[in-house]
């Protein structure tokens, strides 16, 4: 079964991602709250799939994904942005994130990014 890991700073967000992904049929191994620990448990658990919130509290996503791809070129991290932050999307494609998707966004949006990067 592949591993995900949710990252956002709202609980319930991180919720609703995870409950997407084991629906999906894959195993959430973490969630976290902030960037810095996202890169803490990333090394640790070395996940599938990420799923990365841009604004956090402690790291950014963007430095957090930065830091993840820096030491794990082949990560597959996909970033969630609310509306109004897409400037920073180009940045993190260039660090190597895969894909990008802005809230609020419908699950099989999600699911279709999902399934392009795991097949």
């Amino acid at each position: 079964m592949p591993t995900v890991m949710v990252v956002d700073d709202a609980l319930f967000m991180r919720s609703f991602i995870s409950k997407l992904f084991e629906e999906w049929g894959f195993t959430v191994v973490a969630q976290a709250s902030n960037g810095k620990k996202a890169v803490a448990l990333f090394k640790e658990l070395q996940p599938d799939l990420i799923t990365m919130d841009l604004t956090m509290p402690v790291m950014t996503g963007l430095e957090a994904s930065k830091r993840i791809m820096d030491e794990f070129p082949d990560a597959k991290i996909i970033m969630i942005t609310a509306l109004g932050q897409q400037r920073h999307i180009k940045e993190a494609l260039g660090y190597g994130v895969k894909d990008f998707i802005v809230k609020p966004f419908k699950p099989e949006e999600l699911k279709q990014i999902v399934d392009t990067l795991c097949s």
